[in-house]
């Protein structure tokens, strides 16, 4: 019955003065708002990241040339040329826990429609690719086994290169120029969007890997091999056995600098995971000093609203109320402010999200745990920052009170 008493008043003197409870909560309000906004906006960002690295396909390594070194001169990340289409072959036989294997090559042509024209990067790859880096056709089919045994001239393209060479007409069946040489539209890929780094992922052509090296592009080295591993957790110990490979298939021998790079893109999407993940705590830090502020703001209030009520917290003395029972009653009208303020403030910091996610082109995750959080920062700040007020009006001389004017 005291506990409810004492509730009562401390929403009746909340009442009593609108405006400056009104104001006295904007701080709580104004930081529980930043601290869900900011979150859900950090949190959007790893969505983001994981997806876009997640779109390149899953336990993922990607090999790709060393740079050249002549005299002291180091070139750029990928100029040699000494791997070869039968390491990729040698990986696929000779390495356990491997389930897709796709030697690439890639360079930059002009497609050519009738008179519409798009400069595109145009890859060779073999079947596996698709498996590999999670592609979906739309319409028609991928390159086949066949098509790269017989080296046909034959194309599946990306949406971005469909829209714009052949707008609204369906482009299988039609005839391309990659490079004033004919070749055979066999299927339009569902689109995947822009990676994390802001390329487009459909702004591609694709042909059977032969076709690319030796009636396109006379090369007889490959850009890249893009291995998808059978378990996530054996993903260090193929990477370390290829590595060994090739090290005896390139006579690399003693201490000698590697002439190709292996990549784990599961460490890379762990990597970028953390990075997101300390900017999504920096940010809700930041928005949280605003909290602490609100809470200043309490104890301000709180200060003043002693003052006003000396006289009838003697008059409460006199009548039998005990130390405890002061504390209390002040303790919960600061309480009342934090989780009123808390509410309000989850309310404005879900709607900027959504507001942001709508207009601002940013992805926004709102989840639980940064709800909870600031809502429980924001009882906690209204308890501490309550403390000293109530200590100083639950420790006021009764008579003296009641003389105050």
């Amino acid at each position: 019955m005291l506990f409810k008493e004492s509730f009562s008043m401390a929403f009746t003197a909340l009442l009593a003065n609108k405006m400056r409870s009104l104001l006295t909560m904007l701080g709580i309000i104004i930081g529980v708002g930043a601290v869900i906004a900011m979150v859900s906006v950090g949190m959007g960002v790893k969505s983001d990241v994981v997806n876009s690295i997640s779109s390149l396909g899953s336990n993922m390594l990607i090999v790709s040339p060393g740079s050249t070194n002549r005299g002291g001169v180091r070139g750029a990340a990928g100029s040699r040329t000494n791997l070869k289409y039968d390491d990729a072959k040698a990986i696929k036989e000779k390495i356990k826990n491997i389930d897709f294997v796709s030697p690439s090559v890639s360079r930059s042509y002009q497609i050519v429609y009738g008179n519409q024209n798009w400069n595109s990067s145009v890859m060779g790859v073999t079947p596996e690719y698709m498996s590999i880096r999670s592609l979906e056709v739309s319409t028609g089919s991928f390159v086949t086994e066949s098509d790269n045994n017989k080296r046909n001239r034959v194309a599946v393209i990306g949406s971005t290169v469909a829209t714009n060479l052949f707008g609204t007409t369906n482009p299988v069946g039609q005839n391309i120029r990659v490079n004033n040489q004919p070749f055979k539209v066999i299927g339009v890929l569902e689109s995947k969007g822009q990676s994390s780094m802001g390329q487009d992922q459909d702004d591609v052509v694709i042909v059977p890997l032969t076709t690319a090296m030796e009636r396109l592009m006379a090369m007889d080295y490959v850009s890249s091999v893009n291995i998808q591993v059978s378990d996530a957790n054996k993903m260090d110990q193929v990477q370390e056995d290829i590595e060994v490979l090739l090290r005896q298939r390139h006579k690399i021998i003693g201490g000698k600098e590697d002439d190709f790079n292996v990549r784990n893109m599961t460490s890379l999407m762990e990597t970028m995971s953390q990075t997101t993940t300390m900017l999504t705590i920096l940010l809700g830090s930041i928005a949280g000093i605003s909290l602490v502020v609100g809470g200043i703001g309490i104890m301000n209030i709180m200060m003043v609203s002693v003052t006003e009520r000396t006289r009838e917290i003697g008059i409460r003395k006199a009548l039998g109320a005990t130390f405890q029972n002061i504390m209390m009653q002040f303790l919960i009208e600061s309480v009342v402010i934090g989780v009123i303020g808390g509410i309000i403030g989850i309310g404005l910091g879900c709607g900027l999200s959504m507001l942001v996610g709508k207009f601002g082109n940013f992805t926004t995750v709102i989840t639980p745990l940064p709800v909870f959080v600031s809502f429980s920062f924001s009882v906690g700040i209204g308890l501490f920052f309550g403390i000293y007020p109530a200590r100083k009006a639950a420790k006021l001389d009764p008579i003296e009170a009641l003389r105050y004017e």
